[in-house]
């Protein structure tokens, strides 16, 4: 699991699951739609499992609204993927920073022609202004942002401002490190649609949960094919031994004739004649 740096302590709240009345004050949809393609929605599916994997004691989720300010349900904003460490993974309605005791550690959007404007001009502020220590856009087809723009990018809160993280080549790939994720992130897929993340510690690739799926499967159907081939040897030694059972049961019963033959031969050249 990555190391990651150390974040802004947090004081987590006793009771972080929220009344059925809160949540009926607090809405835990905004009434758009979580995604607008299948491009959209494999990055951010993909985003959160391949996190999930590399903090599994971490609250990794997509398309959960967070509510900053206690009592104001109309102060809302929805991440693509946030994740909050340290907290936890037990379900939740909505992400309420004063239950939590800490805003989420890192928030990604996934850009989609409906939201890219809203991504790039509106939502950093509101992030900034909750205390998102870092924040993150894709690109998945690299036909929505502008013309120039990177596809990845990731920003650093400092001095209530979000600057640019600095991309370097890493085996001939542009990376973005995430100092909050201990994560290393690049474009990856077919056809760059999805993230790969790697452990800064260990150096390794976070294994997409496609691929891990794909190996199960492969070392499931070996697992058959071997069972199978296993019980074919079987089967076939069964047989064998079958079958030189049989040959040995033919051959007593022709050496028991031959010996009755030869003993009635005996007799008859022993006879007396009459």
């Amino acid at each position: 699991m990555p190391t990651p740096l150390p974040a802004a302590a947090a004081t987590v709240a006793p009771n972080l699951h929220a009344t059925q009345a809160e949540e009926a004050f607090y809405p835990c949809s905004d009434g758009k739609p979580m995604t607008e393609n299948m491009w959209q929605f494999r990055a951010i599916v993909s985003g959160t499992r391949d996190i999930e994997s590399a903090h599994p004691g971490a609250l990794v989720a997509g398309d959960i609204l967070i509510y900053p300010e206690e009592g104001n349900r109309d102060n809302k904003i929805g991440p693509d993927v946030l994740v909050a460490l340290g907290l936890g993974t037990h379900n939740r309605s909505s992400y309420f920073v004063w239950r939590e005791g800490k805003p989420p550690d890192w928030v990604l959007e996934v850009a989609s022609p409906g939201t890219q404007v809203e991504d790039r001009r509106d939502k950093p502020s509101r992030y900034a202004k909750i205390g998102v220590p870092e924040y993150w856009l894709f690109d998945p087809r690299g036909n929505v942002y502008p013309r120039g723009t990177p596809r990845l990018q990731g920003f650093k809160l400092v001095d209530g401002e979000y600057r640019p993280l600095e991309s370097r080549l890493m085996d001939g790939e542009r990376t973005i490190r995430s100092e909050v994720l201990g994560l290393d992130v690049r474009i990856d897929g077919e056809d760059g649609e999805l993230l790969r993340f790697r452990d800064v510690a260990t150096g390794r690739d976070i294994r997409h949960q496609s691929e891990i799926e794909a190996d199960e499967k492969r070392a499931k159907a070996r697992a058959e094919r071997e069972a199978a081939q296993r019980k074919a040897a079987e089967a076939r030694a069964e047989w064998e031994a079958a079958q030189r059972k049989a040959a040995e049961a033919r051959a007593e019963t022709a050496e028991a004739r031959i010996a009755e033959l030869e003993a009635a031969l005996a007799r008859s050249q022993h006879r007396t004649p009459p």
